[in-house]
């Protein structure tokens, strides 16, 4: 299968999973090549932004375990296809 690259968003409403959260971006940390977190306590919301790189089941596996859980919502982008980089 063809690797994808892309960003996974994830929104806190409630601070209740937070641990889980990051056990499961531990969990799938092979395919993170970046993470960026903002929390937002004076307004109750925090985000986190992971820039992947993984097949597209391995990016699916993560983003529907995140998306069962209560106060999180989770939005995904990834490219259509592998982008060739050309050297000029």
């Amino acid at each position: 299968m063809e690797k994808r690259l892309g960003i996974i968003a994830i929104v806190f409403t409630s601070k209740e999973n937070i641990v889980i959260v990051n056990d499961l971006i531990s969990d799938f940390s092979d395919m993170i090549i970046a993470r960026q977190g903002l929390p937002m306590p004076h307004k109750g919301i925090s985000f986190i932004s992971l820039v992947v790189e993984a097949e597209m089941n391995r990016i699916n596996s993560l983003t529907g375990q995140l998306g069962r859980l209560e106060g999180i919502e989770v939005k995904t982008i990834v490219t259509k296809e592998r982008p060739v980089i050309k050297e000029k």
